[in-house]
């Protein structure tokens, strides 16, 4: 067969970047998609110590992987191939995702020769993991509000109800209406009512624990859903809700007022998820009741 390439230019027409180094890591061979993806060229580099902070890889934590964490060293070192996602310093002085291989080349009585590196661009690969963070984190997230949406209230219960059977861990759910909504809607419009919950939303939010999870579960109705509480802490916290709904600086609704009413249920033996809201919800019915502005709970009270 005549006209065959050379293995040089077979390596040159690898969509891969790949060089080659010595046992002494200095760069042997440097093909032309290494130049393409790191900006440095073959000159800048055969001939180099591969450790001498020109790639200088990183991983994600920033350590530099150029000294006892170099997959290059450790596969010299025990002849097992190596692969691992790091950030390429270029040539322009920015980082770029690549993910690199190892492997360990053996002369002909089979000890180790050196080592041949081959690494691509991997930000594909990351805009997509972004892609899908962000597309399940809006799945979680109510589009007007910011907080959580129905979805992420079920898998936050599924968790919370997890914890309770395996560990006792105590919680409660709170379910919380504004007070006489319909009347802010049709009295001013509906952009207003957005208003309302958006700032009621936020102050929310910033009200409870660090362990507690907020929800829209649906028109002007929210529900927070706690992490491990005792009673005291209960009270307290649906207290503080009060306040801050009352509070919060709703424009245009002078000399109207904002209030919530709140009914709360603590977690009990034979609980699932729709039992718990379910006497959550009895409990909001009797605040309501009682002449909203008012919160019940059923620590004190049975359902």
């Amino acid at each position: 067969m005549t006209g065959a390439p050379s293995h040089a230019a077979l390596l040159d027409a690898m969509s891969d970047g790949m060089y080659v180094v010595e046992p002494s890591r200095l760069i042997t061979y440097w093909n032309r998609a290494a130049e393409a993806i790191s900006g440095f060229s073959a000159d800048d580099m055969v001939g180099r110590w591969c450790g001498d902070g020109r790639l200088n890889h990183v991983n994600e934590r920033g350590v530099e992987l150029c000294g006892a964490s170099c997959p290059l060293v450790a596969t010299m070192r025990d002849g097992r191939p190596r692969s691992v996602r790091v950030f390429l310093h270029h040539r322009d002085g920015h980082v770029r995702p690549v993910h690199v291989t190892a492997v360990a080349l053996r002369s002909e009585d089979g000890t180790i020769s050196g080592a041949v590196e081959t690494f691509r661009d991997d930000s594909d690969r990351r805009e997509l993991e972004q892609d899908l963070r962000e597309a399940e984190r809006l799945s979680l997230v109510d589009p007007l509000t910011g907080v959580g949406n129905r979805r992420s209230l079920d898998g936050c219960l599924s968790r919370r109800i997890a914890d309770w059977e395996r560990h006792g861990t105590r919680f409660a759910a709170l379910v919380l209406d504004v007070d006489r909504f319909k009347q802010t809607n049709d009295t001013l419009g509906h952009e207003a009512g957005d208003a309302v919950l958006m700032v009621l939303a936020r102050s929310l939010a910033h009200a409870v624990r660090a362990t507690d999870h907020v929800v829209r579960t649906g028109g002007d109705e929210f529900a927070v859903i706690t992490g491990p509480i005792t009673d005291d802490e209960l009270r307290s916290l649906t207290a503080r809700l009060q306040v801050v709904a009352a509070q919060g600086r709703y424009e245009d609704l002078s000399p109207m007022r904002i209030t919530v009413s709140i009914g709360a249920a603590t977690v009990a033996v034979g609980d699932d998820a729709a039992a718990l809201m379910r006497r959550a919800d009895h409990q909001l019915l009797r605040a309501k009741r009682a002449g909203r502005k008012r919160d019940a709970d059923d620590a004190t009270t049975a359902p």
